[in-house]
């Protein structure tokens, strides 16, 4: 599996997993629109950490920086 998303958008990806995350502590969030956040910061926070997307293959695309 080769890496398709840059520093920049990894980071992103947990920043916004961790911010949902705390919506959802502070209860700020709840029902269907929390279920429905909770698994996209799973997804986030999962995908941040091994730095590939499934969703960038179809459009092919890739916020890694190009290799010299």
């Amino acid at each position: 599996m080769k890496k398709n998303m840059g520093n920049a958008d990894r980071i992103i990806r947990l920043v916004a997993a961790v911010a949902i995350g705390v919506l959802y502590g502070l209860n700020l969030i709840s029902g269907t629109v929390a279920l429905v956040l909770g698994v996209v910061a799973v997804a986030f926070f999962a995908t941040s950490l091994i730095g590939w997307c499934p969703m960038y293959l179809p459009f092919g695309l890739s916020t890694c920086k190009a290799a010299k």
